[in-house]
Order: C-alpha cells, then sequence, then structure tokens
C-alpha cells in the first residue's frame, strides 16, 4: 500500500506542475487510544493528550501529501521518534527533502544532529507569545488538516491493530483513498463521463 500511494502522491504532484519529490515538509504527530487487541507491550500512556494507546507520527509535503508515518507507543516523545520518521523516508535513493517544520516539541540535540545528516533542515514553528485560544499556524495546519483527513477513517479513530506495523498499514490505506478521491474528484463523474447510464426518465408524479 505504501508504494501505491508513493506513485500516485507523485502523479499528483506533478499534475500540480510540482516535481515529484517535495524539498520541504512539515511532520507531526497524533496520539490514539487502544482498544482491548492493542497489547500493552506496544502501548502507552501520552499524559499531554490523555490517550492510552498508541501515536501515529507522519511527514507530509507542503501540500498536505503524506509522505512517512511510523507508530510507536503514546507515551514515546516526538522528538524521539521524528529521527526515525525522517530516516524511513530518506532510505529511498531521490529524496530531495531540504527544509522540514515542526512545533516546539521537535527539539534537542539528538534530534538535530540526525536531521543535519541527512541534509535537512528543522524549522520549529512557535505560537506568538501571549496568544491564547486556537491559532492556525502558518506550515503547521497543513499538516494538522492531514491528521483531521486521517482521522475520518473510523478504523484509525481508535487502534485496534495488535501490531504497530499493521497501524502504519492502515494509516497508508486511509491516505490513499483520500488521495484516490483528491485526484478523481478532477475528473468527470460517471452521469457527465457515461450519459449513455443515465436513467431514462419516468412519469410524471400524479
Amino acid at each position: 500500500m505504501r508504494e501505491l500511494h508513493q506513485r500516485l502522491r507523485r502523479t499528483e504532484r506533478e499534475r500540480q506542475g510540482r516535481l515529484p519529490e517535495p524539498s520541504a515538509g512539515i511532520i507531526d504527530s497524533q496520539s490514539v487510544d487502544g482498544s482491548e487487541t492493542c497489547p500493552a507491550s506496544s502501548r502507552g500512556y501520552d499524559g499531554g493528550k490523555s490517550r492510552d494507546g498508541r501515536k501515529r507520527h507522519i511527514l507530509t509535503d507542503t501540500g498536505g501529501l503524506l509522505l512517512e508515518v511510523t507508530v510507536t507507543p503514546a507515551n514515546v516523545h516526538d522528538s524521539k521518534a521524528a529521527p526515525e520518521l525522517l530516516e524511513a523516508f530518506m532510505a529511498e535513493p531521490g529524496r530531495l527533502l531540504e527544509l522540514v517544520w515542526v512545533d516546539s516539541a521537535y527539539q534537542g540535540q539528538e534530534l538535530a544532529d540526525a536531521f543535519a545528516a541527512h541534509g535537512v533542515e528543522v524549522e520549529v514553528v512557535k505560537r506568538t507569545d501571549g496568544t491564547k485560544g486556537f491559532k492556525v499556524l502558518a506550515r503547521r495546519w497543513v499538516v494538522e488538516r492531514t491528521l483531521g483527513w486521517l482521522s475520518r477513517s473510523r478504523r484509525l479513530n481508535r487502534d485496534h491493530e495488535r501490531r504497530p506495523d499493521h497501524h502504519v498499514q492502515m494509516v497508508w490505506w486511509a491516505a490513499t483513498i483520500t488521495l484516490v478521491r483528491r485526484m478523481a474528484g478532477q475528473r468527470p463523474h460517471w452521469p457527465e463521463f457515461r450519459p449513455h447510464r443515465l436513467a431514462a426518465p419516468g412519469p410524471a408524479p400524479g
């Protein structure tokens, strides 16, 4: 499923007049509660979000298309999971990533060294001092929207998977469905594309 999504993602970027591989991306995470089928050995408690389960960490391009995903216990700090996420993406040849936007959780020398090893710059997008309540943050809103898209998948509202790698595949599946619908929405729907399938008008009511 990952390879299918990657091919579709490249096609969609080219359709938009962009390079198949992005030079910039955004990273964020989302914790979800685990069901009784999610074993204790691969789950944890995220005190900040009050979630007992797993956390999915995603990297997207600047349009919100999924580039990479990893899954950890929910108690794993974002800065600890980000190097593995980047490594998984950069492991394939032809990657052009140079800049990643993150929130203030993604800091520390270990993370900086991991990103520098791939020649990727990290830029932290912070809230304005004194700001209260909801605030749309530059760049960050893109990855948060993608997490919202993923949450529309009922399978991802809770973690029902026995293994983290199964959860990863469910994320790819949900992202592929969203991407295909986006691509299909730019083509005529079947009534216009196949007019011969339109039903013949029935008798007038009454």
